[in-house]
């Protein structure tokens, strides 16, 4: 069993953990202002954060939780022509944070941290047309007929879009299916299908699409009907937090990330359907703040 989602664990790394959580955690103390802390984060997790990481932060820390979703390759793109300033930056890939490493990136970053996954997974609106289809029929089949309305992200501004091509490649194998990707997506980036993931769970709850490839943490938020996709091809969003470069509010920044890692911030995270792994440090070790490395470097 994964240690993180058994509180009865007592290795180590667990009472280091929450010895970092209570030192930076806790309530901002009278001789320090509590902050507003920006987090930039993936769109999958507009529910996650709004209504229950960011309340959560806040009823613990006193600090004001302020977030803005994005596809991960946008927010790195805009944070590294300064046009988006943030303190904490959460991705669904850890290979973003690579491109906002090293001097010829702007040093945004030099660690990270990962700390859940979610699967890859088709979400269909109960109201469609096609929705008893998906009952009775293939679900790459259902996707591929006359008039239906898919709904997708941007592969290259957003890792869901770019794990959804991955995936129609390794299904069009896995099923026998030449042409199958060509046939369900036309073109990488076809408009009549690439939407802002911010705008998907809204979009299919609406009924202006009839399906849409989500996050299981989206599907799990939304109640959206799902159809699972075989784990031979399904893959993962990987989730990541790091604080970037020049954090206006650092002190804020280093309490959100401690209180995502602790007890309180994993059980919330379970709740909306991550599957929790143990937090893992990757970069420059070193540069992370010792508390917070001290909680990663614990499942060693």
């Amino acid at each position: 069993m994964n240690d993180l989602a058994n509180p009865g664990s007592r290795r180590p790394w667990r009472a280091v953990a929450l010895l970092a959580v209570a030192l930076i955690a806790s309530r901002a103390p009278s001789s320090q202002a509590a902050e507003t802390v920006n987090v930039l984060y993936a769109g999958s997790l507009v529910n996650l954060m709004e209504h229950g990481i960011g309340p959560g932060f806040t009823a613990a820390t006193g600090d004001t939780f302020r977030g803005y979703a994005g596809g991960s390759n946008l927010l790195a793109n805009q944070i590294k022509g300064r046009l988006r300033q943030g303190d904490v930056f959460i991705s669904a890939n850890p290979r973003v944070n690579a491109t906002l490493m090293g001097q010829a990136n702007g040093s945004w970053v030099s660690w990270y941290v990962s700390f859940g996954k979610s699967a890859l997974m088709i979400g269909y609106n109960s109201s469609s047309r096609f929705a008893a289809d998906f009952r009775t029929k293939p679900w790459y089949e259902v996707l591929a007929e006359p008039g239906f309305r898919l709904g997708r992200t941007d592969p290259k501004l957003d890792p869901k879009g770019a794990l959804t091509v991955k995936l129609m490649a390794s299904a069009e194998q896995f099923y026998h299916q030449p042409g199958l990707a060509a046939r369900v997506l036309g073109a990488p980036d076809n408009p009549s299908q690439v939407l802002p993931e911010e705008t998907l769970v809204g979009r299919i709850q609406s009924g202006q699409i009839d399906a849409g490839f989500f996050y299981s943490t989206e599907i799990n938020d939304a109640r959206i009907p799902s159809v699972p996709l075989p784990a031979a091809i399904a893959p993962q969003a990987v989730y990541t937090v790091t604080i970037l470069r020049g954090a206006p509010h650092a002190a804020g920044a280093r309490r959100f990330v401690a209180f995502l890692l602790g007890s309180k911030g994993r059980r919330l995270l379970a709740g909306h359907g991550i599957t929790l792994s143990r937090p893992t440090l990757s970069g420059k070790p070193d540069r992370a703040p010792p508390a917070i490395r001290a909680m990663a470097t614990g499942n060693q």
